[in-house]
């Protein structure tokens, strides 16, 4: 085995629709309000594709942007992975029509699913096939429609969730730089508190699974926010640990965007001020393995991510998973 390289983003990009929904909207169609919204969530708006937008076209915009922020062309990525639970289709992947629609001819190409941690645990599989040095340059997208799994009449999760993309690269970064820690972890035991039940091999789509609505996303609310605010913290504060800092050491967190008090739990575990945590889910709402790159690309197009920066990302989501990196930014 040769010297390992060290890994890391060297570029981001981002998309979100244009259309909006606002809570003043939902109020409208459901049986909620603004302030119950906002006061449960922080939720305030979220953006919805278009009828005849999928993820992998909003994917793709996440991907050019992406590639327009770094000195590379598409011929340069030698894979790319998407991290979605709402691909196009289960097959060809998601990630294969990104290929196609960019002109990446020389990439690699698959989907990953971990639900909301699914864009973390395709960055620490990409990073591996850097750091070993199979690969050079790669792209990781998070990427989601949610909007079309969202059962609009359900008050308990329609307002949660919303359509997005974002995209980074990685590649090799100079000594010291980079990924400094990784943690990915999962119970299944706790797969029943987020779903989407059917239109796969275990229930196929039939006139019984349309009529009992299991093609929209069921979600048990307290569990999986009970599950939220104990494991983003601590997976928050081992990231930090593993990566051989103090809390003190940690200029910026970028939580998964689903809810403001289980965002507000991480924040008081590494003691930040709120000025360096990253939110948009007022503006967003829970965009699953969209929420951490999006909210990355925001931060550093802003100026709030700057080289020598340690950053902490973390997230958690269906299936159970989480996880959680450190990073000190190279660019």
């Amino acid at each position: 085995m040769g010297k390992l390289h060290q890994s890391g983003i060297i570029a981001t990009g981002s998309y979100v629709p244009d259309k909006v929904i606002t809570n003043q909207d939902l109020e409208k169609i459901v049986d909620t309000s603004d302030e119950w919204i906002v006061t449960r969530t922080g939720i305030r708006e979220r953006r919805i594709a278009e009828a005849d937008m999928a993820t992998s076209d909003l994917a793709t915009k996440a991907a050019q942007a992406a590639l327009e922020s770094s000195n590379l062309i598409a011929k340069d990525l030698d894979m790319i992975i998407v991290a979605t639970v709402t691909p196009d289709m289960n097959f060809p992947s998601t990630a294969c029509l990104v290929q196609r629609n960019i002109g990446a001819v020389n990439a690699a190409a698959f989907d990953l699913e971990a639900a909301c941690s699914g864009f973390l645990y395709g960055l620490a599989v990409a990073s591996q096939f850097i750091a070993t040095g199979v690969y050079r340059n790669i792209m990781v997208i998070g990427a989601e429609c949610l909007s079309r799994f969202v059962n609009w009449q359900d008050r308990n999760t329609c307002v949660l969730f919303g359509d997005g993309a974002g995209a980074v690269i990685l590649s090799r970064v100079e000594e010291g730089y980079g990924f400094l820690s990784q943690i990915l972890g999962a119970d299944g035991n706790g797969a029943s508190l987020l779903t989407l039940e059917a239109g796969g091999s275990r229930k196929p789509a039939s006139v019984e699974t349309i009529e009992k609505q299991m093609h929209y996303i069921h979600m048990d609310g307290s569990e999986v926010f009970k599950f939220a605010v104990r494991i983003m913290a601590s997976m928050a504060e081992a990231a930090v640990k593993n990566a051989g800092l103090t809390e003190k050491d940690v200029d910026y967190l970028i939580p998964h965007q689903a809810n403001i008090r289980i965002i507000e739990a991480a924040r008081k575990r590494l003691d930040l001020p709120e000025d360096k945590v990253y939110i948009n889910l007022d503006r967003y709402g829970n965009m699953s393995a969209a929420s951490i790159p999006v909210a990355l690309d925001e931060a550093v197009r802003l100026g709030r991510i700057k080289k020598n920066d340690n950053i902490v990302l973390v997230g958690f989501g269906g299936g159970l998973t989480w996880a959680a990196c450190t990073i000190k930014w190279a660019v």
